[in-house]
């Protein structure tokens, strides 16, 4: 996710369960082949207009080869086969990478499992490099000098993701919610309240300054899902800091969260979610 802000402790999160952190602990992005399961049920898809945007920003022609960097069950891969490429997925779970083949069986898509770091790609192959919520987990410089090598000299680079966002009508419940995390331990460190969706920082100077790419285009996507309790929780369950918490902490979190939205009028929960598109291209 676009912000690489970094919690204070290892399991230390924001109240809406999003992982962004500047120094990647490999047991951590490790955690999400643990829920393969549950992930393709309970992770957002992206919205059709980015996939429209991308395909034109990234001037994808008919036929064009894509990698996808952790493509997790295939949320991101299945709307890009649909609309008639190819690609080939590098992902680090072996569970999740079981996920994304069942999913997409009969599609013209091959799945690597490995950690994109050290996955042995043929160079200058690739139309499009992209990443949809694993790009954040992948060390910088490697991952932009690597995506750099792999693409053809007028490829692209693409990456985005899904985060928790904040606009003005934004669900009181995650506000309410946070002082459990801080009873718990596990207090949301950073300004409240969180910035708004079109104040949320994107990476075009990050890419600009690794001199590997130009044309660098940035489009924002905001929408809305609701949630029961179990499904929150669901959702909460698919995030790093979550998986990794103590469970008796879980346990009192997820508690207070049924009885929180049992209480409401409606139960359920209305979470806004945010995509930040990054597209780049790669320079000679």
């Amino acid at each position: 996710m676009s912000l690489e802000r970094r919690f204070g402790s290892p399991t230390a999160l924001p109240l809406w369960g999003d992982e962004r952190m500047s120094e990647i602990r490999p047991p951590l992005r490790e955690t999400f082949d643990s829920t393969a399961d549950v992930y393709e049920a309970a992770r957002p898809g992206y919205p059709e207009r980015l996939f429209d945007d991308l395909i034109e920003l990234a001037r994808l022609r008919p036929g064009a080869h894509l990698l996808e960097i952790g493509c997790g069950t295939g949320k991101a891969t299945r709307p890009l086969l649909d609309r008639g490429f190819s690609v080939l997925c590098v992902e680090l779970g072996g569970k999740l990478a079981e996920a994304a083949r069942r999913n997409l069986a009969g599609l013209p898509v091959e799945i690597h499992v490995a950690p994109f770091e050290s996955w042995e790609g043929e160079r200058e192959t690739f139309d499009l490099v992209y990443a949809a919520t694993a790009w954040h987990w992948i060390g910088s410089p490697i991952r932009y000098r690597k995506a750099h090598e792999l693409l053809r000299p007028s490829g692209y680079l693409a990456f985005w993701s899904a985060q928790h966002a904040f606009p003005a009508d934004a669900d009181p419940f995650f506000t309410d919610i946070q002082h459990v995390y801080d009873a718990i331990g596990e207090s949301h460190e950073e300004t409240w309240p969180p910035p708004s969706p079109d104040q949320v920082p994107d990476d075009a100077a990050e890419i600009e300054a690794t001199g590997l790419f130009e044309q660098i285009e940035v489009r924002r996507y905001v929408w809305e899902t609701l949630y029961t309790a179990d499904t929150y929780i669901a959702l909460l369950d698919t995030f790093s800091g979550h998986i990794t918490m103590d469970v008796s902490k879980r346990e009192h979190l997820h508690d207070e969260i049924r009885a929180r939205i049992a209480r409401r009028e409606k139960p359920v929960v209305r979470r806004h979610w945010l995509a930040i598109l990054h597209v780049a291209q790669r320079t000679r």
